[in-house]
């Protein structure tokens, strides 16, 4: 029996967007997945050369249909490639340019968010990790157009809001391990500076000086040189660091399943992977009030966002008197996300 042809385009291999990738080709065996994928490096090229890159890669065969993360310029693709003038496109949005933060050293320019607007513009369907997502995009959207002279159609909003859901990745949920350390504080984000670590790394040495017996895993890819609020907890606090490093999945697990906390000092989360992952595995979040978090995790499990003091505050009250009740997001983020996207697939290969 034929298979129907899907390709895969991810112009920015980073962990989610891998994950993303490895849970749909090994969920739906029905579909022949054409997987293209480029380096989670050199972010501005990737944005704006993927099409080069991808010029002679892709094949000259247009497939029954295009799933493209936003980081993928497919209107400029479309172009290129006439075959696929009339492939089907749903373009999966796990970030958007109109709600991701700067850092000093970054020139701003308004070419990564016309990608994704004319990426919006030229696919059939738009799906959004979080809510939180999809409103920041279309208000980013509106923002940017307000700010053109003249010449627009209208209303680009509504073009774009009548095709767009929210559609999350998927957790493959962690079994938490049969003897908890309920002292354990994990961080599992990359360490740089939109994940925020020096609010991190300064809430830590403040919590030592409070209480002492606590436990941290300092996980998450980082940088070949150890950046200096990851430095700066490792010389002081190493009688505390009980894991530090990216780890192999297997030991990664493991260190997730005894976790007692999962805390988050984010500037983004679209729709915060890593403690979805922690909290699946027993773990307690302590995240920003802010971001998609607010439409995740009840209002106990969020500290004012920047609040080095309010985060110290609950982490010590927590490892004082014990932790709150475990949150369940299993049917939200395994059984009804999984769903879902099969809901979505079948729609187009039914």
């Amino acid at each position: 029996m034929h298979k129907p042809v899907a390709w895969i385009l991810s112009a920015y291999r980073a962990d989610s967007h891998a994950i993303w990738a490895e849970w749909l080709t090994g969920h739906f065996s029905h579909i022949d997945w054409r997987l293209y994928e480029l380096p989670g490096r050199h972010f501005r090229w990737r944005i704006r050369g993927n099409p080069l890159s991808w010029l002679d890669t892709l094949p000259d065969e247009a497939p029954d249909l295009i799933i493209a993360t936003s980081m993928v310029d497919i209107a400029t693709i479309k172009g290129l490639k006439p075959c696929l003038a009339n492939t089907p496109v749903y373009y999966y949005f796990h970030e958007n340019q109109f709600a991701y933060p700067l850092s000093e050293k970054q020139i701003h320019s308004v070419e990564p968010q016309m990608v994704q607007l004319y990426g919006a513009l030229a696919a059939d369907r738009l799906y959004f990790n979080s809510q939180y997502n999809l409103t920041t995009f279309l208000d980013g959207v509106d923002k940017l157009l307000n700010r053109m002279p003249d010449a627009l159609p209208e209303p680009i909003r509504n073009r774009l809001s009548r095709k767009s859901q929210v559609l999350p990745v998927p957790v493959d949920p962690i079994s938490p391990a049969k003897h908890k350390s309920e002292k354990l504080i994990v961080w599992n984000h990359r360490w740089e500076y939109d994940k925020n670590p020096e609010l991190f790394s300064r809430a830590m040495l403040q919590l030592s000086e409070k209480i002492s017996d606590f436990e941290l895993a300092l996980l998450g890819a980082r940088p070949d040189v150890s950046p200096e609020p990851l430095r700066r907890l490792t010389d002081t606090l190493p009688r505390h660091i009980i894991a530090n490093g990216k780890l192999q999945r297997a030991d990664y697990e493991a260190v997730l399943a005894r976790a007692a906390i999962v805390v988050s000092t984010s500037l983004h989360e679209f729709q915060g992977f890593s403690i979805l992952e922690a909290v699946s595995a027993g773990a307690v979040p302590l995240v920003p009030d802010d971001l998609c978090y607010r439409e995740q995790y009840p209002a106990h499990c969020r500290y004012p966002a920047g609040d080095c003091d309010a985060l110290v505050n609950r982490l010590s009250a927590w490892l004082a008197t014990g932790l709150p009740e475990k949150i369940d997001m299993t049917d939200r983020y395994t059984t009804i996300a999984s769903q879902a996207w099969a809901t979505q697939l079948d729609d187009y290969f039914k």
